[in-house]
């Protein structure tokens, strides 16, 4: 399709289900397939494939009112974009792995490889929303919609899949989004240009003093701010895919506009009430606690 149309068709809803994880409509595939060594994120080491000892008959976990407090932090903060219950209902088709163990080691094969694509499908949702990247909406649909065929693949033909270039193709897509999105904003706010930081992706910012910083705008793709003080900065319209937020102090900051955040991200850091959030995200629980 050419990049000039403007894709004129229905918006998807990020906050569809499909595009969460629906823990009651999974087979507890993030508990057994994927693994973890013993860290502040969790109290035990565990193999990939091998489910943990928290993971009950009926694939609920045991302690998941206090995971945090059991030494499981790393539970609470990650999300399967859907992934889990795509791979349960319908890749699988609903038939568990302790029904049909023989379909286990694919299973858990199979479950990593969705959450790439259900990844994608979460930012090329929220792309085709962003009203200044409407000239390559076209294109974001149609890599929206053969990642959602890509989805439905039979379980061998998922194993198969280079996963890796197609994410580099959408990732593409997504970097020219984000320059689209914030150069509008920087043209909108005035003398902003002279202010704007851009930093390179997987920026080292560990610990960083960037309390009350004016991040508009800025480019932080891949940022590592574990532990960053961010009290009260501005971060409205900044590009936070896949920066690493683990334990950033982001009370008070205004998170709103920014783009290409996620629950994840959040549920990783530190806040309080008045933290200001893009309106499809939510305010974690143990924020409250802080």
């Amino acid at each position: 399709m050419s990049e000039n149309h403007e894709y004129s068709g229905p918006i998807p809803d990020k906050s569809s289900l499909s595009l969460r994880g629906d823990c009651e409509n999974c087979f507890g595939l993030c508990c057994a397939s994927l693994p973890f060594a013993a860290s502040a994120d969790f109290a035990i080491d565990k193999d990939a494939g091998q489910p943990c000892h928290n993971l009950q008959s009926d694939f609920r976990c045991g302690i998941h009112t206090s995971l945090r407090q059991q030494g499981f932090r790393g539970c609470t903060v990650y999300d399967c974009f859907g992934a889990g219950q795509k791979v349960s209902q319908v890749t699988f088709g609903g038939h568990d792995w302790r029904q049909a163990p023989g379909s286990a080691k694919q299973m858990f094969e199979v479950f990593p490889i969705m959450w790439h694509l259900h990844e994608l499908l979460f930012y090329l949702t929220e792309a085709l929303a962003l009203q200044p990247a409407q000239s390559i909406h076209d294109a974001l649909r149609s890599a929206l919609d053969e990642t959602e065929r890509l989805t439905l693949l039979s379980p061998d033909s998922l194993m198969e899949l280079d996963v890796a270039a197609h994410r580099a193709d959408v990732n593409a897509l997504l970097l020219r989004t984000s320059e689209l999105v914030r150069a509008e904003a920087s043209r909108q706010q005035k003398n902003h240009r002279g202010r704007q930081k851009t930093y390179g992706r997987g920026a080292d910012l560990v610990g960083a003093n960037l309390r009350g910083a004016d991040l508009r705008a800025a480019n932080l793709r891949g940022a590592y701010l574990i532990a960053a003080d961010l009290r009260g900065a501005n971060l409205r319209v900044a590009d936070l895919i896949g920066a690493d937020f683990r334990d950033a102090d982001l009370r008070g900051a205004d998170l709103t506009e920014s783009i290409f955040l996620t629950q994840a991200q959040l549920n990783a850091a530190k806040g309080d009430v008045n933290t200001k959030l893009p309106p499809s995200l939510t305010r974690p629980a143990h924020w409250s606690t802080l």
